[in-house]
């Protein structure tokens, strides 16, 4: 996966409170397990007016005007502002797989369920909880500020906004050094490709009726 370092990016403002996964990508688009393909049908019940389906063309759906993710100026932003609870519900990788496929790298709220939590980090995804008073005030900067951005700084865990205020957060330090190198759990494995060569060797001469 996409190591992350630092981030610069546009502020989507989702103010709803126990998105569930079902929500960030629904039911029927869960057929592929491929990691890619599923950003275009994120939040796709809420961003389009008909129902989606599996290999349906996006560009001909008539899009909902009243749903963030579609007015101009949050085209193409980075960091998903959300409420308490986000990715409650079933435990489906393929809630953050569609939120990194469409571009989102970090997500700031007040809390997330612990499966989707856990899974963002094995996906290249940063969650970052703050408190409610914080996550308040980000809500109404970004509404209030159109191109609103923050920097995402992992290393030095700090949020910083336009003005320059610095917001620390909390971070796992294995979750934190994996995102860090790009290590998903493949990843982590093959750093010990070296010893597992070697004890498949081995045990192949001590059993080699294992092998026949």
């Amino acid at each position: 996966m996409n190591p992350f370092t630092v981030l610069n990016g546009l502020v989507a403002p989702l103010d709803r409170a126990n998105v569930d996964t079902d929500a960030i990508i629904p039911k029927q688009f869960l057929k592929s397990i491929k990691r890619s393909g599923f950003g275009p049908n994120l939040f796709d019940e809420w961003r389009y007016l008909d129902l989606g389906e599996p290999g349906k063309d996006n560009t001909n759906r008539p899009p909902n005007p009243d749903f963030v993710l579609n007015r101009p100026r949050y085209e193409g932003a980075q960091i998903l502002l959300t409420r308490d609870n986000f990715g409650c519900g079933s435990s489906r990788e393929h809630a953050p797989w569609a939120l990194e496929d469409y571009g989102f790298r970090v997500l700031i709220g007040t809390s997330f369920a612990d499966i989707f939590f856990n899974n963002c980090f094995k996906n290249g995804l940063l969650p970052i909880v703050l408190g409610a008073e914080q996550v308040d005030e980000l809500f109404r900067q970004c509404v209030a500020n159109d191109g609103f951005r923050l920097k995402a700084d992992l290393a030095a865990q700090t949020i910083t906004t336009p003005d320059g205020k610095t917001i620390g957060f909390d971070v796992d330090p294995f979750r934190k050094e994996c995102l860090l190198n790009g290590w998903d759990d493949i990843g982590l494995t093959l750093r010990h490709a070296d010893e597992i060569r070697a004890f498949e060797a081995k045990r192949r001469t001590e059993h080699p009726y294992y092998f026949a």
